[in-house]
């Protein structure tokens, strides 16, 4: 099992190492595991990092991965609007290696997540030791029923989220959110032509995120971007 992310090192041009145990070995030097105090830390070739210690953002980014999993930059948007708080009752479906859940846990106490496949729920499991959250797993197939009620959101990383609508209507509140992630537009559009009986559809958008240069003189955009990863579809049942 991975070793948890204690410290991060920059050095020049945004370079980041992140530091769980031992000594640093880079290619500028050896930072020995006694000397990665907080501050300013050098190689022993005399190169400078700023050491700091890692946060929750700095673990995210090297959990183990397994499955393909949700950006960022799409997470932010799904928290920013889901009626997220201590109390939300949350049903993830679809926990890959359970960033998205680790993410909603860190704020409600009432996170559960489903997923049929063993090896994606046992990488869910090592993670959430490794983020020092906590949130339910159940290997259950969502298509087949979904058993917690009373549901305030349920967010879904799944192929074909039109065969979860009808499993809503006792499990999710009036006024509840429903959020898909979808890579395809023609996911969007039958998942939106089938909610539209039961939900009000209250946004559909893509988030593309795109990094500048500030370092005088180069101020500029970067050249590459993280393009499309998928559409989100948001819904709230009548």
């Amino acid at each position: 099992m991975k070793k948890p992310v204690k410290k991060v090192l920059y050095g020049h041009e945004e370079q980041k190492y992140y530091w769980s145990e031992g000594d640093v070995h880079l290619q500028s030097g050896v930072i020995k595991e006694k000397e990665l105090k907080d501050g300013k830390v050098k190689t022993h070739l005399g190169k400078e990092f700023i050491c700091m210690p890692a946060n929750f953002i700095d673990r995210s980014e090297r959990i183990e991965r397994g499955p393909a999993t949700i950006h960022q930059k799409d997470i932010g948007i799904i928290l920013a609007n889901i009626p997220l708080d201590a109390k939300a009752k949350i049903l993830d479906a679809g926990t890959g290696c359970g960033l998205l859940a680790a993410f909603l846990a860190r704020v409600s106490k009432n996170v559960t997540s489903y997923d049929n496949n063993e090896k994606h729920l046992e990488i869910a499991k090592r993670n959430m030791q490794l983020l020092n959250v906590k949130y339910k797993v159940k290997k259950k197939d969502i298509y087949e029923g979904i058993e917690e009620k009373n549901l305030d959101v349920i967010t879904l990383d799944l192929p074909e989220p039109w065969r979860v609508l009808p499993h809503t209507e006792k499990s999710l509140k009036a006024g509840g959110t429903l959020v898909a992630f979808l890579p395809h537009i023609s996911q969007v559009e039958r998942l939106i032509t089938e909610a539209r009986k039961k939900f009000v559809v209250v946004k559909t958008c893509e988030v593309i995120e795109r990094e500048w240069i500030v370092d005088p003189p180069k101020l500029r955009p970067n050249h590459q971007g993280l393009m499309h990863t998928a559409f989100l579809v948001f819904l709230r049942r009548h």
